[in-house]
C-alpha cells in the first residue's frame, strides 16, 4: 500500500480539492497529482447510488489506466427539505455541465418553491445573521486503491450546517457559498482553508484515511 515517496494520483479536475489534499499528503511525505497532470483519462460515469460506490468506480477506473496508487472522492450536499436532494447528483444538479453557479442557484430554486426558511438565531455577536432555509449537511465518502497489490482503503465524513439564502464568502467552491456554519458563524466559503479542513467532511474523511495509511 501507499506510504512515504510515494506519488498518488487525485481522481479530480477540480483544483479546489487537490489542493485541500495535497496540503494533508505532501505532510506524511506522499507527492500529489491530479487529472490535469495525466493523459488518456475519459470521463467516468458515475453510476452508483452511493457516494461510497462512486468513489470506488472512480478510483478503479483511473488506477487501472495509470497504474499507480489514485484516490477518488465522492461528495455532495444532501438538504433535509429536498429529502437528500441532490446528493450523489450534487456536481450536475443543473445539468450534466452544469458549473457550480448554476447548481446553487437552482438549489435556491427548488427550495423557494417549498416556501421554507427561517430566522437564524446566529452566533452571539453575529450582527448579520442569514435567514436559513433548511438543514443540511455535506457528506464526502473517499476510496484510496492501488493496484500494485490490490489494496483499498475507504473512509467517510459528514458535516451539518444550514442552506442559507443568500450566498456569502469567495473561497471554496461549490455550494460552500451557501452553507452556514452556525459553530463559525460563518459560511463554509469565509473560512480559511486550514479552518475548513477541520470542520469539513471531506476533511474529517481525510484524517480517517491518513490515519488508515500510517497504521
Amino acid at each position: 500500500m501507499i506510504g512515504k515517496g510515494s506519488t498518488l494520483i487525485i481522481a479530480t479536475r477540480n483544483r479546489g480539492k487537490t489542493k485541500e489534499f495535497r496540503e494533508a499528503f505532501e505532510r506524511i511525505g506522499i507527492a500529489v497529482k491530479d487529472l490535469h497532470d495525466v493523459e488518456g483519462i475519459p470521463d467516468i460515469e458515475e453510476t452508483g447510488v452511493t457516494f461510497a460506490e462512486n468513489a470506488w468506480l472512480k478510483a478503479k477506473a483511473v488506477a487501472d489506466i495509470v497504474g499507480l496508487p489514485v484516490l477518488a472522492d465522492d461528495s455532495g450536499l444532501c438538504v433535509d427539505a429536498l429529502d437528500g436532494a441532490p446528493g450523489v447528483y450534487s456536481a450536475r444538479y443543473a445539468g450534466p455541465s452544469a458549473g457550480d453557479s448554476a447548481n446553487n442557484e437552482k438549489l435556491l430554486r427548488e427550495l423557494a418553491l417549498l416556501g421554507v426558511g427561517e430566522s437564524s438565531k446566529g452566533v452571539a455577536g453575529s450582527s448579520q445573521e442569514p435567514k436559513l432555509l433548511s438543514a443540511a449537511r455535506f457528506v464526502c465518502a473517499l476510496v484510496l486503491y492501488d493496484p500494485a497489490d490490490g489494496g483499498k482503503l475507504e473512509a467517510e465524513g459528514a458535516v451539518e450546517g444550514h442552506i442559507m439564502s443568500e450566498a456569502r464568502g469567495a473561497d471554496g467552491f461549490g455550494y460552500d457559498p451557501l452553507f452556514w456554519v452556525s459553530s463559525h458563524g460563518r459560511s463554509m466559503a469565509e473560512l480559511s482553508l486550514s479552518e475548513k479542513n477541520e470542520i469539513s467532511h471531506r476533511g474529517q474523511a481525510l484524517r480517517r484515511l491518513l490515519a488508515l495509511i500510517v497504521e
